[in-house]
């Protein structure tokens, strides 16, 4: 298996988009998928969802598309977010909210499962560092030997040795070895709206054959879509918390 990117939680934001693509591009790499959340808080979700379809990038639903779909999930959203979801439903077609309505929880690939929220097929639950005592139930509930997730908008590396053990660690920018014999949940961040402490956009390289993940950190036009942001109706905090 050649070089794949892993993205995930565009949230409307074509020009952290644009920009992770043309990096993907440039290393030619041909395969990605995309862990959910194309949609919500940002100004352009049709624009992505067309990106999306027109290159077929294979996406899994994220709890945005999912709250478009089922109002009673929706309802559960905070102010800005259902405020933001609302504003959304006006800027998408009747066929990009047919094309989210099919879009799978999980995917696999290989020897890899993608999922939106908690591994293994959670769209809407979190897996965040501090709930490390959860993994080894998580890792008990699927086959894969790696599974790629969103959601929280950081970046770490989850890991279950032969042993029994379990490490985690924080993302950085860079190229990471993964060791062999072991399982791993892979969270890659969030292309469109980060909250890392960071603003670059991000995304996760997988080299099946040098056993290695590589973070990008990509620089994008965080004003244009500030701006768009703000045009569309959104609310300021979509467009103040890029920065």
């Amino acid at each position: 298996m050649k070089k794949v990117a892993f993205i995930s939680d565009i949230h409307g934001n074509l020009e952290a988009f644009q920009a992770v693509l043309a990096d993907i591009d440039r290393l030619a790499i041909q395969t990605i998928f995309c862990l959910g959340d194309c949609v919500g808080y940002g100004p352009e979700p049709e624009k992505v969802i067309m990106e999306i379809r027109n290159r077929a990038i294979p996406t899994v639903m994220g709890n945005h598309e999912l709250a478009l779909l089922n109002d009673r999930y929706a309802n559960s959203f905070n102010f800005i977010a259902r405020q933001s979801l609302d504003i959304t439903r006006t800027l998408i077609s009747p066929a990009t909210l047919r094309y989210i309505a099919a879009m799978p929880v999980t995917r696999l690939f290989g020897n890899t499962r993608m999922v939106h929220g908690r591994p293994p097929a959670s769209i809407t639950r979190y897996l965040f560092a501090a709930q490390k005592h959860l993994l080894k139930d998580i890792f008990s509930e699927f086959a894969e030997t790696l599974c790629f997730f969103g959601h929280t908008h950081t970046l770490a590396l989850y890991t279950l040795d032969p042993s029994g053990n379990i490490h985690s660690q924080r993302l950085e920018r860079g190229i990471l070895g993964l060791e062999p014999h072991c399982r791993h949940l892979i969270n890659i961040g969030s292309v469109g709206q980060p909250r890392d402490g960071n603003n670059n956009a991000k995304y996760v390289i997988w080299d099946e054959e040098e056993r290695m993940i590589e973070t990008r950190y990509i620089p994008y036009d965080i004003q244009s879509t500030f701006a768009k942001i703000i045009a569309a109706g959104l609310p300021e905090l979509n467009a103040t918390r890029l920065l």
